[in-house]
């Protein structure tokens, strides 16, 4: 059973950087694609970033692309998301989680991953 635990969440001023790690278990981490999503209240959770499990090709939304770098190191079993120039509308609960199957990331979406954790708050202030 796949089991993740966000942490590095945090309050930080708008412009300012935070680097989200996912710490993962239950699966051979090397051979999954990973990928990083958010949600906040009353909104449906949604993707941020994917991570291809061979190739490191990755997927970035474009809220976040040129802001956020997904990485992940499999010696580590750890999968990262560094934030920087965050906006306050980056505010929200994020997740990370394994591709269902042993693929490439694609489709970077919520009902392709699972294993989902208790999630890190990012609170961005103006």
């Amino acid at each position: 059973q796949v089991q993740v635990v966000e942490s590095g969440g945090g309050l930080v001023q708008a412009g300012g950087s935070l680097r989200l790690s996912c710490a993962v278990s239950g699966l051979t981490f090397a051979e999954h694609s990973m990928g990083w999503f958010r949600q906040t209240p009353g909104k449906e959770r949604e993707e941020i970033s994917c991570i291809d499990w061979k190739t490191d090709n990755s997927y970035t939304a474009d809220s976040a692309k040129g802001r956020f770098t997904v990485s992940r190191d499999n010696a580590k079993s750890t999968l990262y998301l560094q934030m920087d120039r965050l906006k306050p509308e980056d505010t929200a609960m994020y997740y990370c989680a394994a591709k269902r199957d042993s693929g490439d990331w694609f489709p970077c979406r919520v009902n392709n991953y699972n294993g989902w954790g208790q999630g890190t708050q990012v609170t961005v202030s103006p």
